[in-house]
């Protein structure tokens, strides 16, 4: 049986067995009674391991009125729209009157008067392992007609939480116990008048019915290539020029001026994938490569490329699982952070680019990739070329799974040879077949 077999389907819904417990949590302070409402902060917590909302652009919180509030003034936030507040005669109108609002960041450089504490950076909200301070973000809502005691304020209703597609589902709001708030001393407290919860859980079927990144494989001691499997994330149309229907690509140079035109189409969805034509058809590519094999280590080279013409993947990450993660000794040029979800088991590395150096993955073209080695050391008891034990179970790319080749297809480690195989004649074949694969890619 291969070791692979297992691993190859994983659910599409919303729980996640690498991160069982990641969620984003919205929380609703009502700090200030006003004369017709109340002052409320509202902050999103990211609790989500690897999984971020990069800008543009950013989240997009909406939810239900349950009563015919309005929101007089925001801070650190703003509707995106103002609604019809026809009914006010006053010369200062409500901030919005939908009683279906949506809300989203503002951008950086906003005016300090109108900024709040974890705001203002356009919507991106970091992972949790990978930035917890920029993991948060906050707006402050002043809301009218809304009652101004606890009996009579109520709840909103169904919330939503785009980012910047479909993906998050929420569950009802739900009231807890008030919020604390320590002065910076640490020798006060206060606490919120009312406070409620609302968790949203992602699913990676919601936010897109294609995968978004592939998988392929190569090793020192086989020159087979392992491409990512045909038609990953979509097929070819017959014109491949095309870019109206889902599955379309553009071929070409990066310089072309018929391909600048097609990226800066203002009549296209700026956040639909325009990608390089491939036979895989993934805006992401991850490439695993086995190396070199030493007497007490083995050594592996990541690479992961972007052939999105119109999206570069800022703070990206990457999560494998592997069970030689439990003995990694160096990894270079990018950050690591071990994964053990269910404590005993140390399989799951996470990994992501060094700040102003590598955290940027451009768009498709000569400098869309980024790549890293890690290091890693033989333990006797386990260690083995055999069956492909030496590739990743499972990989996500920005939180998304990436589908994987079948197992049969994988590097096998020819009869004769032995794990401590020597690299030395083989390397130089390899060299120049993934130099191929990489052109013809």
């Amino acid at each position: 049986m291969l070791l692979h077999e297992t691993f190859f389907f994983l659910p599409a819904g919303a729980y996640d067995p690498l991160d069982p417990n990641g969620n984003i949590t919205i929380k609703w302070d009502v700090i200030q009674w006003t004369a017709d409402g109340y002052v409320a902060v509202v902050s999103l917590y990211n609790y989500q391991q690897y999984r971020h909302i990069q800008a543009p652009p950013g989240w997009r919180l909406g939810w239900v009125w349950a009563k015919k509030e309005v929101i007089w003034a925001m801070t650190g936030g703003q509707a995106t729209e103002q609604g019809d507040c026809s009914r006010f005669k006053a010369s200062v109108l409500p901030h919005c009157c939908r009683r279906d609002p949506e809300v989203v960041d503002l951008l950086p450089g906003t005016p300090y008067n109108t900024q709040t504490a974890n705001c203002c950076r356009g919507g991106v909200l970091a992972s949790w392992a990978q930035d917890p301070s920029d993991a948060v973000a906050s707006f402050q809502v002043s809301v009218g007609q809304a009652g101004s005691t606890n009996r009579t304020v109520k709840v909103p209703r169904n919330f939503t939480l785009l980012a910047p597609g479909p993906g998050y589902t929420c569950g009802a709001a739900k009231l807890v116990k008030p919020t604390k708030f320590m002065s910076q001393d640490g020798r006060r407290s206060t606490q919120a008048h009312m406070t409620w919860n609302v968790t949203c859980t992602y699913s990676q079927f919601l936010a897109q019915r294609s995968p978004t990144c592939c998988v392929s494989l190569s090793s020192f001691y086989n020159d087979t290539i392992v491409s990512c499997p045909a038609c990953s994330c979509g097929c070819q149309n017959n014109n491949s020029s095309s870019t109206a229907a889902p599955g379309s690509c553009v071929e070409g140079s990066r310089r072309s001026p018929y391909l600048a035109s097609v990226v800066n189409d203002p009549s296209k969805n700026s956040l639909a994938p325009l990608v390089q034509c491939t036979s895989h058809m993934c805006p992401v590519r991850v490439h695993w490569h086995v190396k070199v094999s030493y007497k007490e280590y083995w050594r592996v080279k990541i690479t992961v490329t972007n052939f999105n013409y119109r999206m570069n993947y800022s703070q990206w990450n990457l999560v494998a699982q592997h069970p030689n993660f439990d003995n990694l000794t160096t990894i270079f040029s990018f950050n690591y952070r071990p994964l053990n979800p269910y404590g005993v088991i140390n399989d799951t590395a996470m990994l992501w680019g060094i700040k102003y150096y590598n955290d940027l993955l451009m768009t498709a073209g000569p400098d869309g990739n980024v790549q890293s080695e890690l290091l890693f050391r033989k333990e006797p008891s386990t260690f083995t070329f055999h069956k492909g034990w030496a590739f990743p179970r499972r990989v996500y790319f920005n939180g998304d799974n990436c589908v994987m080749p079948p197992p049969d297809a994988y590097p096998w480690l020819p009869n004769a040879a032995s794990p401590r195989l020597s690299p030395s004649l083989l390397l130089p074949l390899v060299a120049a077949a993934w130099t191929a694969f990489a052109v013809l890619s």
